[in-house]
Order: C-alpha cells, then structure tokens, then sequence
C-alpha cells in the first residue's frame, strides 16, 4: 500500500498555503517528498518531507 502525507503544501502559483493529501514518493537525491494538487487552481504541490 502506498504511503500518503496529509497536510500543509505551499502552492507557488496561489501564493498561499493549502491543505491537501498527496502521495509519498522518494525522489532522485533519496529525499521522501509529498506530491499533490492544489484543490484550487490544480497546480501541482510539493513537499520535502526528509531523508528516506
């Protein structure tokens, strides 16, 4: 089952923070991060969440 981060993502376009859930994914430079689209605008949102 995949891994779900539920919170707080910056969208760069709106210029505002938003509340979405999105999906956990490691990225290239092994840092896990949370993608998701912004529930106004439909931009896609990211956030760094860490080292995996």
């Amino acid at each position: 089952m995949a891994e779900t981060y539920s919170g707080e993502f910056y969208c760069v376009k709106c210029k505002e923070k938003r509340e979405a859930t999105g999906d956990v994914v490691v990225s290239e430079s092994g840092r896990k991060m949370a993608k998701a689209i912004c529930p106004t605008c439909g931009t896609k949102l990211n956030r760094i969440l860490g080292k995996a």
